[in-house]
């Protein structure tokens, strides 16, 4: 029976990525890097000034040797003589420190992350602050001044491009090349294609007179002040079926003994996304109906949640709504509230509800609350097609819980907080099955 419902749960799963990928929606990228065949154009730039910072301190360094004796000597001097306050050797190799560091860390491994040139320029700025301060080479020439002095504006000149322009940059390109733009950083709003929809789910309110649009891909007359929401929810959906699509990038993280797995993956500008897999014994209609067209009754069940109220239906697929969220790790984690677009599509083999953070007038911020931030995400429910009584579930959760709290801390408590979601589900599940019995 076990390697059955595996077999089958393979089968579900693979569904949405085999026809995204067949229809050439959704590529899938076996490159390293985020897909990313060559090094970009601003990192090469940034690995040239690295270059050149060892060139000209170099330059520099051979220039003040024979500005005293010949360069043999001073050479001898300077490096087999080596005096702390008297030389500039070490200079050079700070120079030379850099270098292999930041060309390792940027050229070679292609790091994302400034850790590597934070630890150059703390390194470069302790060394020069202290040479400074007990060399007698100020008072010999103008290399007394020159070479530190160059050294340390050449490093935060490193600091500040690699910081505000390789990396969000890298970033940019990177949400470009996924099709992810907009968001946080305002872009217009794109193009997506939209999804199968087999029929309407949410009436939605009157506009007033002279503020509708009509939104072609729906046939819907929309508020002209909801079309952001609407946007918004568009943009999820199509951030969750690239996540699914790219389900050989997923790393797992831990599983339990119901044999869920939680995943993450880091995601381009949204950063670290946890993903948790589960087969579930009924119907995908009934986990549809109990959690994504019912979000509001899910604080009868499920314990993670304090409240969930409907904003505001937008349309026949979005709506918004509120939620405060259960304390995690112990009461560690206090509780949060989010406000959410939820986007809601119903296609021939899945059910898709994907949606990500706004801003609504009817809730503003607080005092008795820390407003979280979710970034894409949401449910999925492929149906298996070989056995209709089984379902695989997926949860994508990106989340800033804000607040002062460290990053495992957050990490471990939402890999929990999805394992106990899955448990009231279940029960949930077994109490509906026992009822309709």
């Amino acid at each position: 029976m076990k390697s059955g419902l595996e077999h089958s749960e393979w089968k579900s799963s693979s569904l949405f990525a085999s026809r995204t990928r067949a229809s050439g929606l959704l590529p899938h990228r076996s490159q390293g890097d985020g897909g990313r065949a060559t090094i970009s154009a601003v990192r090469r730039t940034f690995c040239l000034f690295v270059t050149f910072d060892l060139l000209f301190i170099s330059l520099l360094w051979i220039i003040e040797l024979n500005t005293t004796d010949s360069l043999l000597k001073s050479l001898q001097n300077e490096v087999v003589h080596y005096d702390f306050r008297t030389s500039f050797f070490d200079v050079f190799l700070l120079a030379a420190f850099r270098f292999l560091f930041l060309q390792l860390g940027y050229a070679a491994l292609r790091l994302r992350h400034w850790w590597v040139i934070a630890i150059t320029t703390l390194v470069t700025t302790a060394f020069l602050i202290a040479k400074v301060s007990t060399s007698t080479l100020l008072f010999h020439n103008a290399f007394g001044y020159l070479l530190p002095i160059t050294s340390f504006v050449v490093t935060w000149l490193e600091t500040w491009f690699l910081d505000f322009k390789v990396l969000p940059q890298e970033a940019e390109e990177e949400r470009g090349l996924w099709g992810w733009g907009g968001g946080k950083s305002g872009g217009h709003p794109r193009k997506i294609p939209a999804g199968i929809s087999e029929g309407q789910f949410y009436s939605p309110p009157e506009s007033p007179a002279g503020t509708v649009i009509y939104a072609a891909s729906t046939g819907m007359l929309v508020d002209v002040y909801d079309k952001e929401f609407v946007r918004l929810g568009r943009e999820a959906m199509a951030v969750v079926e690239r996540i699914l699509a790219q389900e050989d990038s997923w790393k797992f993280e831990k599983s339990n003994v119901q044999g869920d797995a939680v995943y993450s993956m880091e995601i381009p500008f949204y950063g670290k996304t946890f993903i948790i897999k589960a087969l579930l014994q009924c119907p995908a209609e009934l986990v549809y109906q109990e959690v994504i067209l019912q979000p509001e009754k899910m604080v009868q069940w499920n314990k993670t949640i304090l409240a969930c109220q409907i904003l505001q239906r937008v349309d026949d697929n979005t709506m918004v709504s509120y939620d405060v969220s259960a304390g995690a790790a112990g009461g560690v984690v206090a509780p949060r509230d989010f406000v959410n677009v939820r986007r809601v599509e119903r296609r021939h083999d899945c059910y898709l509800s994907a949606g990500m953070a706004a801003v609504h007038g009817a809730r503003p911020l607080q005092d008795c609350y820390v407003r979280g931030e979710n970034g894409p995400g949401g449910f999925v429910l492929l149906k298996c097609s070989t056995n209709p009584s089984l379902c695989t579930f997926i949860w994508i959760l990106n989340t800033d819980l804000k607040g002062r709290l460290p990053r495992y801390l957050i990490h471990q408590s939402l890999a929990a907080t999805m394992f106990e979601f899955m448990s009231h589900l279940r029960q949930r599940i077994c109490e509906l099955q026992a009822t309709h019995c």
